[in-house]
């Protein structure tokens, strides 16, 4: 575990919330100078700690206006390797992440389509597709709301 201030961590927090943010609008925000705060962050960047920016997209607004949690068992663990499941399954435009999860399934996906009837599409015609899948379950997502997390 890296050694973190209490303005590491506040830093942290705020480029957890809004990646996009300036070193100079954060230094302002915590009394750093511009330069001080880009040293921060990039020991940060440098330590781990920090992994890369993101942008988060409304995919409702392009048109995506379904996601799913399928999880995934495989039919034959023994004759299907992982590596081959998690290769073909990433190749699929429509799947968002893929967790290897203990439990029921084997797999959890999150799966991003325009509405259920395209759901079904991508279910059909590519996941139940894949070599070694068996079982399944879907749950719709209802709402979502982002929480801060530890940090926050």
């Amino acid at each position: 575990m890296t050694d973190l201030d209490d303005i590491d961590r506040r830093l942290v927090a705020a480029l957890a919330e809004d990646a996009a943010q300036s070193a100079g609008a954060l230094g302002r925000r915590f009394g750093l100078s511009q330069p001080a705060a880009w040293r921060r962050i990039r020991r940060l960047e440098e330590a781990g700690v920090l992994t890369g920016r993101r942008v988060d997209l409304d995919l409702e607004k392009l048109g995506f206006g379904v996601t799913v949690f399928l999880g995934v068992k495989l039919a034959t663990k023994g004759r299907v390797s992982l590596e081959d499941f998690e290769r073909a399954v990433t190749a699929i435009p429509e799947v968002q992440t893929v967790q290897h999860v203990l439990g029921l399934y084997d797999y959890r996906l999150r799966v991003v389509a325009r509405d259920l009837t395209d759901f079904e599409r991508v279910l059909r015609r590519r996941i139940m597709t894949l070599p070694g899948v068996g079982d399944f379950e879907a749950n719709v997502l209802l709402s979502e709301e982002r929480r801060p997390g530890p940090l926050g």
